[in-house]
């Protein structure tokens, strides 16, 4: 199972508590919190990580190297931001990459990735979702079956519902639905403009999850998510 994580981010919202590091590498209780996500992960069998980087990407690079706890380590360089989709199909060309796990490097999600994995291998896109009761920052998704029929812009009024948990299963299939260019938003340019056509099916974990975007979320992660990650919550 090979694993694309984006961690490309600016974290602008974050530059309060979090500064002179790419998001992904923001502090945990002394580990950042991009390698909790990879320690995660080798869990669940990945037997190789493509990190897509931009931003202080030297950071990256020199804190992991080309293996971590035994297992490979690529990047992905985007000498200019891509955006998420772009990032992404740039390291499904760069290395040759047939299918992957693909998630954000900002957000921690505790679910069985060797079933969404063996569940959705054959599928060209697989969705992870995740229950809460405000949906309104993230925006919703609706469903209909199997399948995934709807995104929904975030909205100020609190609602709960189904989001998307920014975790994918991607074949290199999908990027026929891809604009013809090097810079495209994965979720507005592929997932929004063309989820009929998909036919997606989604996944829908009740676990644990936390995304790190905004000042008060991160203080959060960094109360929570070591003992999340050792079973004590």
């Amino acid at each position: 199972m090979k694993t694309i994580i984006l961690a490309g981010g600016f974290g602008t919202r974050l530059q309060s508590v979090v500064k002179d590091i790419p998001k992904p590498m923001a502090d945990i209780n002394g580990t950042p919190f991009l390698a909790l996500l990879m320690d995660n992960m080798l869990q669940y069998g990945t037997s190789e990580f493509v990190l897509c980087v931009s931003y202080l990407r030297d950071k990256i690079i020199n804190y992991f190297g080309n293996e971590y706890k035994g297992v490979p380590v690529k990047y992905s360089v985007e000498q200019n931001p891509l955006g998420t989709g772009g990032a992404i199909k740039q390291a499904f060309d760069l290395f040759d990459i047939d299918g992957a796990v693909v998630l954000n490097g900002d957000s921690f999600i505790q679910m069985d990735y060797a079933l969404f994995y063996a569940q959705n291998q054959n599928n060209t896109l697989a969705i992870a979702l995740k229950q809460v009761e405000n949906a309104s920052r993230y925006g919703r998704v609706e469903t209909d079956g199997e399948q995934i029929t709807c995104f929904h812009e975030k909205s100020p009024q609190p609602r709960p519902g189904l989001i998307n948990a920014g975790i994918y299963f991607i074949r290199r299939e999908l990027w026929k639905y891809a604009p013809q260019t090097e810079k495209f938003s994965f979720e507005k340019d592929v997932l929004e403009k063309h989820i009929a056509a998909l036919h997606a099916p989604y996944f829908i974990t009740d676990d644990y999850f936390i995304d790190i975007g905004l000042p008060e979320s991160y203080q959060q992660a960094c109360r929570e998510l070591k003992d999340v990650i050792h079973g004590k919550k």
